[in-house]
């Protein structure tokens, strides 16, 4: 089935946009926040458990209808920041582990699988361009009231596990990369903050029954607003569009070219002195092609610092 790069969670002090943790859909991901200011020296560890439920898996070059698909995905990451030509940058990985069940129609015969295995591994590398400078922890009292721009590059490694003779697959069997520029604007408590960005994939050499399958770039946007009552204590509105993406299998395109849009809402909460933890949710709100599924992400996360 179709499978797009997904997502991950920062709390607070997170200009990283950590990397989500869906292996199955996501070029909808919607993360805010991840180009707010970070003091150099950060270390996170993330897990991440993402509950999916919808249709899933559409892919109209193949032969199924009527999909729905319900996956438990768990990740664990671990994210940085340093300094960088006297700028602040940030380099994390994450590993998702994937299992659940799809059931549709192959060829009219109503048909349910079960699949469970590690998904593909996703890097990510981002760089302030300007407005957060590389500051150390103890310079970092309170972020300073600043826009901040940045830049970053997503990568997902086909590492997952991947079988092409199966019609449904945790990996996706190719490569995929994400180019990307976001802006963060704190106003007082509230921020609003944006990002537009293209995924583009490698072909699927391997794709079912022997096939190639590729796919065209999909363009990616997303809007945030939210209010902040303290550190790490935050609430945001989410919106994200997603267009373009059409699929060919042996040079014959489908008709998927997508154009949807989703909605969604985050919330973070610190727990103690270095711990946080952070609950989203989203929901298609217009499908023209793709996947129409609803998302519900609980975050575990633990940060310390260079001493």
């Amino acid at each position: 089935m179709r499978r797009r790069p997904c997502r991950w969670a920062p709390i607070q002090y997170s200009a990283l946009g950590l990397l989500f943790s869906v292996t199955a859909t996501c070029a909808q991901e919607l993360e805010p926040r991840t180009y707010s200011p970070s003091p150099i020296g950060t270390h996170f560890l993330v897990a991440t458990w993402a509950y999916l439920s919808g249709d899933v898996l559409t892919d109209s070059s193949l032969p199924i209808s009527g999909v729905q698909a319900r996956f438990n995905i768990y990740s664990l990451g671990y994210v940085s920041t340093f300094s960088l030509v006297g700028h602040t940058a940030s380099f994390g990985i994450a590993a998702p582990f994937a299992r659940g069940n799809v059931s549709g129609n192959v060829i009219d015969a109503p048909t349910q699988v079960h699949r469970a295995g590690l998904g593909d591994i996703r890097l990510r590398f981002a760089f302030n361009l300007f407005g957060n400078p590389p500051l150390p922890v103890e310079a970092f009292i309170r972020p300073q009231s600043t826009t901040s721009v940045g830049t970053s590059l997503t990568i997902v490694v086909p590492s997952g596990q991947y079988v092409g003779s199966r019609l449904v697959n945790v990996g996706a069997n190719r490569y995929s990369f994400k180019p990307e520029i976001g802006v963060s604007q704190p106003l007082g408590d509230w921020f609003v903050d944006g990002s537009a960005g293209v995924w583009f994939f490698t072909s699927n050499n391997n794709f079912f029954g022997g096939n190639q399958r590729s796919q065209a770039p999909l363009m990616a946007f997303q809007l945030h607003s939210g209010y902040t009552f303290r550190p790490g204590l935050w609430i945001a509105a989410d919106f994200g569009y997603a267009a373009g993406g059409r699929t060919s299998v042996n040079d014959v395109p489908g008709e998927d070219r997508q154009a949807n849009v989703r909605y969604g809402v985050t919330f973070s909460l610190p727990i103690a002195r270095g711990w946080s933890t952070k609950l989203a949710y989203s929901h298609g709100l217009v499908t023209r092609a793709g996947g129409n599924f609803t998302s519900i992400a609980l975050t575990l996360q633990y940060r310390w610092f260079d001493r």
